[in-house]
């Protein structure tokens, strides 16, 4: 499975980007996909992910502000960003989960200004 992320860009505290990960096979079919991110000398962390058929999960820090949501028909998976801050500037990467196999996309970078 390859996953490809787009979408990332520099913007200014508030506003809003959205990030788009293109999926090699049915998204569906996967387990669990979502998207992570990493900042500059921080370990990666969930952002916000969904099981198959499950409802979304969010990290606390982003709960109200971003929006996970999938296109099982073109194999898409979103994640809306709104209300951007500075500390969530970082590498963004879309991910996929099917036991035992767990896939990475190449990531895009957010960059988020005060």
């Amino acid at each position: 499975v390859q996953l490809q992320a787009s979408g990332g860009g520099l913007v200014q505290a508030g506003g809003s980007l959205r990030l788009s990960c293109a999926a090699s096979e049915s998204s569906f079919s996967l387990g669990i996909m979502g998207w992570y991110r990493q900042a500059p000398g921080k370990q990666p962390e969930m952002v916000a992910a969904f099981a198959r058929g499950g409802d979304p999960t969010y990290a606390d820090s982003v709960k109200g502000r971003f929006t996970i949501s999938r296109d099982n028909a073109k194999n898409m998976v979103y994640l809306q960003m709104n209300n951007l801050k500075p500390e969530d500037t970082g590498a963004h990467y879309c991910h996929a989960l099917d036991l035992p196999y767990e896939y990475w996309g190449q990531g895009t970078l957010v960059t988020v200004s005060s």
